[in-house]
């Protein structure tokens, strides 16, 4: 049952029968879609490529208890609808995704979902994707979203990863958390509708040692040399002479004519 392996205990019943839940919280970091299409896998069940109803392919990968699921209630002959997490890598920008359930609640014996606060777009090649804001320009179109994972174990540092998106945005862009409803055309995911949550708190940078006084190097301050110093060389190799304040001279003048 697909609604076992996505909700949690802490979901309401009317959450747990919709493939995409509503956000639990405004700042609530996610990037989930639907996929429709075949999943044909490779040398290894876990790994292989998602063939869509448009034909287009993207790598994919299967997660948690999928490859149960796979084995005991679908058949990879036929279409199915495919929850995945949507990623895009750095230097190509290229989609690949991870699959984490199906949504077949006439298969899997699950609800069907009752329509209400389900967004418009809902359905095949419709994304629900939350995050910051880290990247945007309006020559190449594109748009990139930083999202924050929780972290899975204990002690562990949280995660992040970027996502790339199509479109164009208006308003205080940069570093502002964004809810976007995104609907995949070909290998890109293109914005459809944007809104601004509102500002992400700056992390605060420490400041430098010269600001704060603190050594530079070898962890000593500069000393000063104390003392005589030492006589300036001219040219010729002679030292030069040493010009003395005019109150000095006539003091020495008046010593020696005494």
């Amino acid at each position: 049952m697909f609604s076992s392996i996505l909700a949690s205990s802490s979901l309401s019943s009317e959450q747990q029968c919709q493939p995409i839940p509503a956000p639990s919280e405004p700042l609530q970091y996610r990037a989930i879609g639907l996929i429709r299409g075949r999943y044909y896998s490779g040398d290894h069940l876990t790994q292989g490529t998602l063939v869509t109803s448009d034909g287009t392919e993207i790598d994919a990968v299967l997660l948690g208890r999928m490859m149960s699921l796979i084995k005991k209630h679908l058949d990879l002959d036929v279409e199915h609808l495919w929850v995945v997490y949507p990623r895009t890598r750095e230097k190509e920008d290229d989609l690949h995704t991870q699959i984490l359930g199906v949504w077949e609640p006439e298969t899997l014996d699950s609800p069907e979902p009752s329509g209400q606060n389900l967004h418009p777009l809902m359905g095949d090649n419709y994304f629900s994707i939350r995050g910051e804001v880290v990247f945007h320009s309006l020559q190449t179109g594109e748009v990139k979203i930083k999202i924050n994972q929780a972290p899975r174990k204990k002690g562990e540092k949280p995660r992040s990863f970027k996502l790339t998106l199509k479109g164009a945005l208006t308003g205080k862009i940069l570093h502002h958390f964004w809810e976007f409803h995104v609907t995949r055309e070909g290998t890109d995911l293109v914005i459809q509708e944007a809104l601004c949550i509102g500002p992400l708190p700056r992390s605060t940078k420490p400041r430098s040692a010269r600001a704060t006084g603190r050594p530079r190097r070898g962890g000593q301050f500069k000393h000063r040399s104390v003392g005589t110093p030492k006589p300036i060389l001219s040219s010729s190799g002679s030292p030069r002479p040493q010009i003395m304040p005019p109150n000095r001279m006539e003091r020495r003048k008046s010593t020696s004519e005494s």
